[in-house]
């Protein structure tokens, strides 16, 4: 486990993890391309329970949520920390009502990534 770079889970508990193998699984790739995809950042993940889990959220019925993959690139070539962007992605956004790693499945997803590049430092 040491090998993947996991975000503290500062995370809510009702949040909906999967795991290594349920996202392989969902994804119709191998586990250690999944691990590949964490280690390279373009997925995210928590250490729960100690074992690394994915929320949900990041994924729908095709696989990874349409967006995803750019607004996470756009926080950490912003600068943020993985640590950061993990946070960040599910810190409300008053005005939407709802954090940016849901907005993502709504019309507003291209409004999360605008505030994205707009906090970059």
């Amino acid at each position: 486990m040491g090998s993947i770079p996991l975000s503290p889970d500062t995370l809510s508990a009702d949040v909906e993890m999967l795991s290594v193998d349920e996202v392989a699984d969902r994804l119709a790739v191998s586990t250690n391309r999944v691990r590949t995809l964490i280690r390279d950042h373009n997925l995210l993940a928590v250490s729960r329970g100690g074992h690394p889990v994915i929320p949900a959220v990041f994924f729908d019925d095709e696989g990874v949520v349409k967006h995803f993959y750019g607004l996470v690139g756009v926080l950490l070539d912003g600068g943020y920390t993985r640590d950061e962007a993990m946070n960040w992605l599910f810190t409300v956004q008053e005005d939407l009502d709802l954090h940016p790693a849901a907005a993502l499945h709504t019309d507003s997803a291209r409004e999360v990534i605008r505030r994205a590049q707009a906090q970059a430092f």
